[in-house]
């Protein structure tokens, strides 16, 4: 039960912060999302999030668990970055 209670609260916390750029955009033209941006943002936050807390219960040494979790936000990062700019030049890349 306590596991779908942290997945609720994933999935609320990824739907708060989706709302930041939906109401950017009722406010400005500088945001402009889709639908499928909203829906693959959500995705990559919630595996992300879930690949938190696999790490999370899964290693026990404090210092690993950093560097794992370190490793999954710098991914994640990178990835959100190249989505939206095109830092890499891959086919994936933002406007």
């Amino acid at each position: 039960m306590a596991y779908y209670k942290k997945l609720i609260i994933l999935i609320s916390i990824i739907l708060l912060l989706l709302l930041i750029p939906f109401i950017s955009m009722q406010f400005s033209s500088e945001v402009n999302w889709s639908l499928i941006d909203f829906v693959v943002m959500g995705v990559f936050m919630l595996i992300t999030g879930l690949g938190i807390e696999f790490i999370y219960k899964k290693v026990k040494n404090k210092n690993k668990r950093l560097i794992f979790i370190s490793i999954i936000l710098l991914i994640f990062l990178l990835i959100w970055v190249e989505l939206a700019v095109g830092i890499l030049g891959t086919p994936f890349a933002g406007n």
